[in-house]
């Protein structure tokens, strides 16, 4: 009896394997964590416990909001809004020269929170995130807010938090979902937003050097003798 070769037989395909019921969902969150995260800087303060300016102040060989600025571009935050409100005229000639979108406070003296407000309120449609960077926080650098974003993209968390020994401060980064929410916030800044959404958070951990912040005349002690990390360092 002759039995029929299996040699050069044509085999029926086999059947591609179903795709599972969630696998659209998580491509389409990838796509759209894939879009540009913008970057909110706060600048619009009265600087009231510091009795002067402290965003005019020198650091690192240029003033703390320039050098802030700098470093927040030079992470890839795209695009970078800054919120101006007090001494706007002087802040917009210390920022001259770097890309950035000007956004106008006339509520800063009712506090952070309407700089918080107006920050997202002015966002760009298509932003996938953005990330709160405080404008007298010097010592933040680009690879920190670098950091931020690598671990959005790669998860499914809506809002990213920078902890420094426990504490949590900004660099904060809060996902588009999240958006409507800080939008209307009144007093409680994104605190509130954090406290909602905590248990779904990732927790980055920073250095713990990198939290001190300029608010009153004491601390301009510690900026002598200490380099800020320059935007190119990152």
């Amino acid at each position: 009896m002759n039995y029929p070769s299996s040699t050069g037989e044509e085999r029926a395909a086999s059947p591609a394997p179903a795709p599972s019921p969630g696998s659209g969902i998580l491509e389409a969150l990838a796509a759209e964590r894939a879009g540009p995260i913008a970057g909110v800087l706060l600048a619009a303060g009265l600087s009231s416990r510091m009795g002067r300016n402290k965003l005019l102040l020198p650091f690192s060989e240029v003033s703390v909001l320039r050098h802030v600025a700098r470093v927040a571009a030079s992470s890839g935050l795209d695009p970078l809004l800054v919120v101006l409100g007090h001494d706007r005229a002087r802040a917009e000639k210390e920022l001259a020269g770097l890309a950035y979108l000007p956004v106008e406070n006339s509520r800063y003296p009712e506090g952070i929170h309407t700089s918080l407000s107006a920050g997202f309120s002015a966002l760009p449609e298509g932003a996938a995130a953005a990330v709160v960077v405080l404008a007298d926080m010097p010592f933040v650098t680009a690879r920190m807010l670098c950091e931020l974003m690598a671990r959005f993209r790669a998860k499914t968390a809506r809002l990213v938090l920078s902890s420094y020994g426990g504490v949590l401060a900004p660099p904060t980064l809060y996902g588009r979902e999240l958006f409507a929410e800080l939008r209307a916030l009144g007093k409680g800044c994104g605190r509130e937003v954090v406290k909602r959404h905590r248990e779904e958070a990732l927790l980055l951990e920073q250095p713990p050097q990198a939290l001190q912040d300029l608010d009153e005349p004491e601390d301009l002690a510690s900026i002598p003798g200490r380099k800020g990390v320059s935007s190119d360092e990152g």
